[in-house]
């Protein structure tokens, strides 16, 4: 006896999801639907750090170049030869440009573009795509990528009566959820579908409580 079939999941289109008005056909219930946790308070969760070695490598070998060649022409002026030309140039264009002048006011521009995102990159952990859980064990850390949760969500909620398609929106504090539902009434759906999620999103052991949005609409008419 074969198996029962289940239904496959399907990304929401933008095409031919629109109704007359250009919006979405939503039960009033779901446009005016807040997020809310679905986890109960616990301690925030770290999230990890990324290494950035290309940053980090990028950073050393530009500055090992310049302070290697800096040393180099210092120690040959002090052996009794002449700077290098570029280094006289420099001192030069230093001493006869002012403040105001374009070239001066670009270079310290890209100098503090430069200097900001370096200190972006350590103050903050990046790797935003992953979503860290809950701590059961004390010398053990574990993180969920985005991906994987959204689509975990996304086949929890292709179970539901009545959805037809749906689209998961993975995020680090809200779980946006739209969907289409040709048969059923909307806030039954979106009811279930609260129910549904909430559970799941309970069950991905995430150490940080995400909000949960749904959002539910009929199909537009094709043609």
């Amino acid at each position: 006896m074969s198996e029962p079939t289940r239904p496959i999941p399907v990304v929401e289109r933008d095409e031919g999801a629109e109704g007359a008005d250009g919006g979405l056909d939503q039960s009033a219930s779901a446009a005016s639907y807040e997020p809310h946790p679905t986890l109960e308070s616990e301690p925030k969760a770290t999230r990890f750090w990324s290494g950035r070695r290309v940053p980090a490598a990028l950073v050393a070998l530009v500055i090992l170049a310049a302070a290697g060649l800096l040393l180099y022409d210092v120690s040959a002026v002090r052996a009794g030869r002449d700077a290098m030309s570029w280094r006289q140039t420099l001192a030069d264009e230093l001493a006869t440009r002012t403040l105001d002048d374009t070239a001066v006011l670009v270079g310290a521009g890209v100098a503090a573009a430069l200097g900001l995102w370096l200190i972006v990159l350590a103050a903050t952990p990046g790797l935003r795509a992953l979503l860290p859980m809950r701590r059961t064990h004390p010398d053990v850390r574990a993180v969920l990528h985005r991906d994987a949760a959204a689509m975990v969500l996304r086949d929890r909620a292709m179970e539901v009566s009545g959805v037809q398609s749906v689209r998961v929106r993975m995020k680090r504090s809200k779980v946006d959820v739209r969907a289409l539902s040709h048969f059923r009434e909307l806030d039954d759906v979106r009811a279930d579908l609260d129910t549904t999620l909430g559970d799941g999103i309970k069950e991905l052991g995430l150490g940080r409580a995400p909000g949960l949005s749904v959002r539910v609409a009929r199909p537009g008419k094709k043609g």
